[in-house]
């Protein structure tokens, strides 16, 4: 009789082994799937990062803050291109305010005053602007100079009307 409980128990055990096994094979197999998921889009996310870095790099190389040359003219005249950034803005943005527009903006009054919108900053000596009426656009290209009184002085040298 002990031999039978003892021998039921054997298979009882062997059962439940059997049983714990398949289970855990099972759940290892769906944790490796997974795992196996998210390297796969670990490694998208990481080649759409590189690209996104790629397209950054190339999109910030014409710019006075990237530009390492640019920031080197404006640090050996002692100056902070950050702040040179902020204090061309501010003048150009100050013009906004004139009578008649900005006088920067070389368009003729079309359908009321033109206005800068948008600066980008080329390098420590050009920029680029977006500016409008309201009604139409147009680009200029101005030149930014300061003399040896630290004076600034804007030109605008190219301009583009769009239609």
């Amino acid at each position: 009789m002990k031999s039978r409980i003892y021998m039921y128990l054997f298979f009882f055990s062997l059962l439940l082994l059997l049983f714990m096994y398949v289970n855990q094979s099972t759940i290892f197999d769906r944790q490796v799937a997974t795992i196996e998921v998210f390297e796969e889009k670990n490694n998208t996310l990481k080649d759409s990062i590189a690209q996104l870095n790629q397209a950054l790099s190339e999109a910030t190389y014409f710019d006075l803050l990237t530009n390492d040359a640019a920031r080197t003219y404006f640090e050996q005249l002692g100056m902070e291109p950050e702040q040179v950034a902020n204090q061309v803005k501010e003048r150009i943005y100050e013009y906004n305010l004139q009578k008649g527009g900005n006088p920067l903006v070389p368009f003729g009054k079309m359908n009321g005053e033109w206005r800068v919108n948008r600066v980008k900053f080329l390098n420590h000596r050009w920029l680029i602007a977006d500016c409008s009426d309201g009604r139409a656009w147009g680009e200029i290209w101005i030149e930014y100079f300061f003399d040896q009184n630290a004076d600034l002085d804007l030109t605008t040298r190219a301009q583009v009307l769009y239609p």
